[in-house]
């Protein structure tokens, strides 16, 4: 009978472990309360949170689930105050333009962005005194 080759079965150990971790870490994802924000950091990939936005997502399950599969994709953010405009100037200093907008009323303000074929839908709710900026799109990354 032949002894088993140590190497290799250590190797197999370690790939196996490694593919686990890496799982785990992607997995971690979608447990997370930020599991909308692909990029953290990042507003949409495209630009830094601006100061004093908060990254929050929906937490709705179906919401949730949608955003896994890559039917949906949305990142929101939290500014204290009516702050309608912080995360927009941000989108549009990197790239994304303005393509129609339905100006700040003070309870709302909406727009479509587009940066090359992309569009998105920028909204900006005035919730409990404070702004909650929804960025979504149909379809993921």
């Amino acid at each position: 009978m032949r002894r088993p080759h140590w190497a290799l079965l250590g190797a197999s150990l370690l790939l196996l472990l490694t593919g686990g971790g890496l799982w785990q870490v992607r997995e971690a994802r979608w447990r997370g309360p930020l599991y909308c924000v692909q990029t953290p950091g990042q507003v949409w990939g495209a630009a830094p949170v601006p100061r004093g936005a908060t990254p929050v997502c929906p937490a709705s399950q179906t919401v949730r689930t949608e955003v896994r599969r890559g039917e949906t994709r949305i990142e929101q953010y939290e500014l204290p105050g009516w702050q309608p405009t912080p995360v927009l100037k941000a989108l549009q200093a990197n790239g994304y333009a303005v393509v129609s907008r339905i100006p700040d009323d003070g309870i709302q303000e909406a727009a479509v962005l587009s940066r090359g074929a992309e569009r998105l839908t920028y909204v900006a709710d005035r919730m409990n005194g404070n702004t909650l900026v929804s960025l979504s799109t149909r379809g993921g990354p």
